[in-house]
């Protein structure tokens, strides 16, 4: 059976480079969530200011349109979405049991270090405050620290979640 992995958290948390990762070790497709934002939110994040709910929305339904697309095809797949309150996670997961989250966590010090070494993300450093105020943890999903090498946190997602490569 066909299974999505939503990655989840703040901005910076390494949803990107463990997506990869997965991606690389399950052979799954990974989607940046990062690359279905409409125009318009790119800008208003990239002029500092916070998206609202209604700016979200249609992102995260274009979200799950892509996850339902893969899962009624019966593929596998991952996507990386920051999904920061539970109505986005339900949004998200619609009423598909196959939808899997996996919350990436660390501190507030520690995402603001890896953030201001990035450059050519539009997403301000200054803005995980934000994000930080805007999260609502998740009571159903893994819970992964990202004080560690990305292998080790592939690893550990693929162990709790019990995925083997499988449904391209």
């Amino acid at each position: 059976m066909a299974t999505a992995i939503i990655l989840m958290g703040v901005s910076g948390c390494g949803k990107t480079s463990v997506g990869k990762g997965l991606s690389e070790t399950l052979d799954w497709p990974f989607y940046d969530g990062d690359d279905f934002h409409p125009q318009a939110n790119i800008d208003k994040m990239a002029q500092g200011i916070p998206l609202n709910d209604d700016d979200r929305q249609p992102w995260l339904e274009r979200l799950h349109a892509l996850t339902v697309e893969c899962l009624d095809q019966n593929r596998s797949l991952i996507v990386a979405s920051s999904a920061l309150k539970a109505k986005y996670r339900q949004t998200l997961r619609g009423d598909r049991e196959s939808v899997k989250f996996v919350h990436l966590v660390g501190t507030l010090d520690l995402i603001f270090a890896r953030m201001q070494q990035r450059s050519e993300h539009y997403m301000k450093a200054e803005m995980l405050r934000s994000q930080f105020a805007d999260l609502e943890l998740p009571k159903h999903a893994l819970t992964v620290r990202i004080d560690k090498p990305v292998s080790e946190i592939v690893a550990e997602i693929i162990e709790n979640l019990q995925l083997v490569g499988t449904c391209r």
